[in-house]
């Protein structure tokens, strides 16, 4: 079973999305909804899909959970981390809620996931049953690696590997918190968002298989999710070619492995 563990649908006519704004979104700048979805991955042979929020918006995430599409086997949504009634915001939110996610990637404070509010929301996830989406830059990887610490109880997926910086082909010191976080056992990674974070006209698979591999050899196929992160993917590569990539990089892996990665392991993060 092939699973997309991280795509985005979106309205600009219905909502607005501020990171939308600006030239270099403009080509992703329109509707995107079920049926351009399964234009995209039916002919790929995708068996089912995670929704991934895109606002911090309660709205948003209610809107996804009514969709209601055998397609779509969970939605990862958002409430307020650092509500008092985090709990019962929680319980208000029906299946498919598989997750929750905040874009702490955006927070100008790089210790944000490590404040004590959040971290009892994190809690509180936990105590849900649901995972933590951590969606965050490279030099917030340590308040990820301390919220993780924090929150044995929880499970954690890493989005886009936490967002390498593959145009400047560094590694380092991305590669080095990438192996701490990997050795925490309630933490997985996406292999997600890499094409938008090399050079989006001339990428080339060599550019992004240094940061692939060092994700597949640390986290390990049974903490590999692939994810597509369409259609932001678009800006660089359609969805055929973002899921060839995914499979190139799993070339070299077992059957079973191959299998993990490309939906196993979201069945189980996920508990689909």
């Amino acid at each position: 079973m092939i699973i997309d563990a991280h795509h985005h649908l979106w309205d600009p006519a219905a909502r607005e999305y501020p990171w939308l704004a600006g030239d270099a979104m403009a080509p992703i700048r329109h509707r995107y909804g079920l049926a351009e979805l399964r234009a995209a991955v039916e002919p790929l042979g995708v068996d089912g899909t995670i929704l991934v929020q895109t606002l911090p918006s309660v709205a948003e995430t209610r809107s996804f959970l009514a969709l209601s599409d055998p397609l779509i086997r969970g939605v990862v949504g958002w409430v307020d981390l650092t509500s008092p009634s985090i709990a019962d915001d929680l319980a208000t939110l029906p299946g498919p809620l598989v997750g929750i996610r905040h874009q702490a990637q955006d927070e100008p404070d790089a210790e944000w996931l490590a404040r004590p509010d959040v971290l009892r929301g994190l809690h509180a996830v936990a105590a849900a049953g649901l995972t933590f989406d951590l969606l965050v830059l490279p030099h917030q990887l340590r308040s990820a690696i301390t919220a993780v610490r924090a929150v044995p109880g929880g499970r954690f997926v890493l989005d886009h590997a936490a967002k390498p910086p593959i145009v400047s082909g560094r590694l380092d010191p991305w590669a080095g918190l990438i192996s701490e976080l990997a050795g925490l056992p309630n933490v997985a990674c996406k292999l997600s968002g890499l094409v938008t974070e090399a050079n989006w006209g001339q990428w080339k698979p060599a550019d992004i298989r240094p940061y692939a591999e060092h994700v597949l050899d640390r986290f390990g196929p049974d903490r590999v999710l692939f994810g597509s992160d369409w259609p932001v993917c678009e800006l660089a590569g359609d969805y055929p070619a973002v899921f060839a990539l995914a499979e190139q990089f799993c070339e070299e892996l077992t059957a079973a492995e191959h299998a993990a990665v490309l939906g196993e392991s979201a069945r189980s993060w996920y508990r689909l």
